[in-house]
């Protein structure tokens, strides 16, 4: 944020419908893809904004991809961070092993279980999980991961975010933004990833380059599916460089410091 603040960008980093401060809607079908985008598109309404520069990760991720090949506002720029292309994650639920690394997606459609779960011990598995599959715990201190524990262990907070898995699974993407995603993205495109994530593997990128017309695309060998967290100093050098217009660096133009992993 301070970054992009320096190359003039106003910076909204909002939560998402159901976390951190917001509001919870108590049924799954509120966290629709259609109500996510519509959120995105109030956001951006509220700021005014000339020219919009989008960047998500993770769930942020998937709504941004969504938004962007749906056209919902115009954007100037698009950066996906360790979150596929539609379509080439939904081609990688087709096989045995992304099937594996996302088995949590099938246990969160359980009742009540995952809540039960995930919520003992004031959400510590929350956070737990979060520095397990960190590569650089380090990047991940205890003052850090409480706020990740206290804003899950918030009444009704598990389960918006379990929601967000539900509802996936039991409405899909809604048929006019379902049609989106068969088209190819025009929107400028950069997409950072982590190589050591254990949920998405590296092979859901592949392709990617023939659905955005243009990519800029770069690895992060040694560093997980929290590549903003764990490589700020890399990722914001690739992103001010694309932003400025600048071949962007691959990460072994780098001192080896700023990606390798922690021992800790």
């Amino acid at each position: 944020m301070p970054m992009l603040a320096r190359m003039g960008y106003t910076v909204w980093a909002p939560d998402l419908r159901g976390y951190g401060g917001t509001t919870r809607p108590g049924r799954v079908r509120d966290y629709r893809m259609r109500h996510l985008v519509d959120d995105v598109a109030g956001l951006i309404d509220a700021a005014g904004a000339g020219e919009t520069l989008l960047i998500g990760h993770d769930w942020g991720g998937a709504v941004a991809w969504i938004f962007a090949l749906a056209e919902i506002r115009p954007l100037e720029r698009f950066i996906a961070i360790n979150l596929p292309h539609p379509r080439l994650f939904r081609r990688g639920l087709r096989t045995w092993k992304q099937l594996r690394r996302s088995w949590y997606i099938f246990f969160f459609q359980l009742p009540w279980l995952p809540e039960r779960v995930l919520g003992a011990d004031g959400a510590r598995r929350v956070s737990g999980m979060i520095r397990g599959t960190a590569v650089k715990k380090d990047r991940f201190p205890g003052e850090v991961l409480e706020i990740y524990r206290r804003n899950a262990a918030q009444p009704g907070a598990i389960a918006a975010m379990l929601a967000y898995y539900r509802a996936y699974i039991r409405h899909g993407v809604d048929k006019e933004l379902a049609r989106a995603v068969y088209t190819t993205l025009e929107t400028p495109t950069l997409m950072l990833w982590g190589e050591e994530d254990t949920a998405l593997g590296r092979e859901l990128t592949i392709g990617t380059e023939k659905l955005v017309s243009d990519l800029t695309l770069r690895y992060l060998p040694g560093v997980s599916h929290w590549v903003q967290q764990e490589a700020p100093e890399t990722v914001n050098a690739m992103i001010e460089a694309w932003l400025d217009g600048r071949e962007v660096p691959e990460a072994s133009d780098f001192d080896d410091k700023d990606i390798a992993p922690s021992q800790d």
